[in-house]
């Protein structure tokens, strides 16, 4: 079995911080966090605190050559993906392995497209409540990693994987159709993000308010009618299992896309309304409620907003 001693990770947001923490406590991992200069000075400055407490990650950026990476491991926004492959040239080798922890279902593709002799894992991050309040992170609960190997060419890489978690005290587990297991993390995203955001509603609101959660599975049942066009078996009971998750997580946590639109950040609503809308289009499946998700959130949020505009010609 290969075994993973170097593991690069990209991305310190609330994902990249909480997993990261365990990392680099593991025995026998030896971590590097990749940065660019100016986030580099930042980070020195200042580090980052998980719960509290200062974590002073090892910082890498991309002009430093180092041994290969056995595992890198991108936490980013989607946005940022294109960038982030471009800056861990210098950490790959033959034998890397890839895993992506972004929401939707389009990273593992581009990842695989820019190192295709690799194995890519497909990944999702489940019942993590981590917020990021500047480089502050906390977390009560982080969950579990649900990944695998979709081509069925890398069991050794996914064995690798699990002891690298094992040591590291992550949760995780391994199903049989990781493509589901991806587009049901893809459905949810669309749901309780988008319906968040919409509403300014942490966690609690979702758990107290049945009309909260109605507008959160309106949202998912579109993709739903997308998948099984797809011909991955998402159904109702899917939509409804998502209960037990949701009840479990912090009243006061807030989803990603909720916090970026209460940050000023950009939001996902392109990887996630946007793509749905997409699909609809691509397989005649009508999407009328990711359609008023996509213009509210884009109405909210200044960045896009600014982004998307043209001004009319004289």
């Amino acid at each position: 079995m290969t075994s993973v001693q170097r593991v690069t990770l990209v991305g310190l947001g609330a994902i990249g911080a909480s997993y990261g923490e365990r990392l680099l406590a593991a025995p026998g991992i030896d971590l590097r966090v990749l940065v660019d200069e100016a986030r580099k000075r930042r980070y020195e400055k200042s580090g980052v605190r998980v719960n509290g407490r200062r974590i002073d990650f090892p910082l890498y950026v991309p002009a430093h050559v180092v041994e290969p990476a056995d595992l890198v491991l991108f936490c980013v926004k989607y946005d940022d993906l294109a960038e982030a492959i471009e800056m861990v040239s210098n950490h790959v080798g033959p034998n890397t392995i890839f895993m992506s922890l972004l929401n939707g279902i389009a990273s593992e593709e581009d990842i695989q497209a820019a190192f295709p002799e690799n194995a890519v894992l497909h990944a999702i991050s489940v019942a993590i409540d981590a917020v990021r309040e500047g480089r502050d992170v906390t977390y009560s609960n982080l969950g579990y990693i649900s990944f695998g190997d979709a081509t069925g060419r890398h069991a050794d890489a996914v064995r690798a994987v699990c002891d690298v978690f094992d040591r590291a005290g992550i949760a995780y587990e391994t199903p049989d159709d990781i493509l589901r297991a991806v587009w049901w993390k893809f459905m949810i995203n669309v749901g309780v993000n988008q319906a968040s955001a919409v509403l300014r509603a942490p966690y609690g609101v979702f758990q107290q308010s049945e009309d909260a959660r109605e507008v959160m599975r309106m949202a998912m049942r579109e993709v739903v009618a997308i998948a099984q066009k797809r011909g991955i078996s998402l159904g109702e009971e899917d939509v409804r299992r998502f209960d037990d998750i949701l009840n479990a997580m912090s009243p006061s946590g807030k989803t990603s896309m909720l916090q970026d639109v209460e940050a000023g950040r950009p939001t996902e609503v392109e990887q996630f309304a946007g793509k749905v809308i997409d699909l609809g289009k691509q397989l005649g499946v009508p999407t009328p409620i990711n359609r008023l998700l996509y213009h509210a959130i884009r109405a909210h949020a200044p960045h896009e907003r600014l982004h998307a505009f043209v001004p009319p010609a004289p």
